[in-house]
């Protein structure tokens, strides 16, 4: 067998996710222009997987692929993509083939792909879609968006509580409505309110005369459609939750959120925060560099605006900087400790109020917390660097100075740490937005003011 026939007979999912030979093979195919072996390549790929080949391409190799697999392109794959990768690649389809894929997906899937598109595009998609699929959808995009009634899925099996187990089983292998998946099975009045749940397990082990209502639980977590889709992610960890129904606000059973979307959410939310710890916001991997250049210069233009607050603070110390050098060598030792301390602080706390495992409650010993691990780091910090220091310049003076500053600096970057997010969160703001501007600004100056004014005061 050669060896582009044995590439073409790898099974991609052999290791988790693809591996670097695999997409190296199917790019040296598109380059080539080799249409049949990209498709034979590509034709068994989960969405999953097919997307994130689409993103370790370029961006006309990407269009190329399209273009191969024409029909054969699998469009679930694109709820698998960043929004602006999605736009682009939604560009290269004909209206009438998303249409069709619509028509075809889960609602949640298909509000994902439609709701970051503009309300003429939306409006023309919709419109070629069968009109049950197409009032579905509508009203979920009624709803805000990162809410419960964007994220649910519409499709659900609902069943009266005077039915029979063996109805109820008829019913399911009759209907050619149900959803792809589901775990259990909603119960509801004659009102449409949600009034329990059974599981398929349990669906399954019993006997066809035993009525629904005799084996339901009627303890159930229901989801207001208006609620925050963190939230949503909130109570499914918190109650282990496997599906959960969605209501209105009378009530009424409008859907359900299961599991699979949740765990996309928690990671969206995870790392969303981490970008914004980082000021980086909502860029991809897939951005153009001048989209990701346009959004990190608010945050590096306002990191301009902190270092400059330093270097006021350095420059009122200019005389004994010129006078002791030392000063200049070491005060950068001082300003990063506490920087560094500070972040870890912040970092902590942040993710904490995420995922409210810091409220108002244990907010004082928290506070408390976090201010005696920093200080004592800070005393521990403080004996390293002062010996270090007396013994490098020999001067056991200024090796105190520095032990004191460490103890200074990093009990406040502690405090600072964990206040800032805090205060931003009851003013309205979103800490993990904010925080690390503020921090960085207090713990430069405050560690630069510490150092020097105690060298200058003790020493000159």
């Amino acid at each position: 067998m050669s060896d582009t026939a044995a590439e073409l007979d790898r099974n991609p999912e052999d290791d988790l996710g693809l591996s670097p030979d695999f997409v190296r093979t199917v790019v040296d195919r598109i380059d080539a222009g080799d249409a049949p072996a990209v498709r034979k390549l590509t034709a068994d790929l989960h969405p999953s997987d097919l997307a994130e080949l689409i993103e370790l391409l370029r961006p006309d190799e990407r269009r190329t692929l399209v273009a191969i697999l024409g029909p054969d392109f699998d469009l679930v794959a694109l709820s698998e993509l960043d929004e602006g990768l999605r736009d682009e690649l939604l560009s290269h389809i004909g209206p009438g083939r998303v249409a069709e894929a619509l028509a075809d997906l889960d609602t949640d899937d298909a509000v994902y792909l439609l709701e970051d598109m503009g309300a003429e595009e939306q409006r023309e998609l919709l419109d070629r879609m069968p009109e049950e699929e197409r009032t579905q959808i509508e009203r979920s995009l009624e709803y805000d968006e990162d809410s419960a009634g964007r994220l649910m899925q519409r499709d659900i099996v609902v069943v009266p509580p005077h039915w029979s187990v063996g109805q109820t089983i008829d019913h399911m292998r009759e209907s050619v409505d149900l959803p792809e998946t589901f775990f259990e099975i909603f119960v509801v009045d004659e009102d449409f309110h949600a009034i329990g749940t059974v599981p398929l397990s349990r669906i399954m082990r019993t006997k066809r005369p035993v009525k629904i209502s005799d084996i339901m639980d009627m303890d159930q977590t229901l989801i207001p459609a208006a609620m925050d889709q963190e939230e949503v992610a909130y109570q499914f960890e918190k109650y282990n939750l496997v599906s959960a129904a969605v209501v209105d606000e009378e009530e009424r059973l409008v859907g359900m959120v299961t599991v699979d979307d949740v765990v996309e959410v928690i990671q969206e939310e995870a790392g969303e925060d981490i970008r914004r710890l980082a000021g980086v916001g909502d860029e991809a991997l897939t951005d153009t560099v001048i989209q990701t250049a346009r959004s990190r210069f608010p945050w590096l233009f306002a990191n301009l605006f902190t270092a400059a607050i330093a270097a006021i603070v350095i420059s009122a110390f200019g005389v004994s900087i010129e006078k002791m050098v030392t000063l200049a060598i070491l005060m950068p030792v001082v300003a990063a400790l506490a920087g560094n301390a500070g972040t870890q602080t912040m970092t902590v706390t942040v993710r904490a109020m995420a995922t409210r495992d810091l409220v108002e409650f244990n907010v004082r010993r928290v506070i408390s917390r976090e201010v005696l691990v920093a200080f004592l780091n800070g005393i521990i910090f403080a004996i390293l660097m002062g010996i270090g220091v007396g013994f490098i310049f020999g001067d056991w003076q200024l090796s105190g100075v520095i032990a004191v500053s460490m103890v200074i600096t990093l009990g406040f970057a502690g405090l600072s740490g964990i206040l800032i997010p805090l205060a931003l969160d009851r003013a309205g703001a979103d800490p993990a937005i904010s925080s690390s501007v503020f921090l960085i600004a207090l713990t430069d100056a405050v560690s630069f003011l510490a150092f020097l004014g105690l060298a200058t005061w003790l020493l000159l």
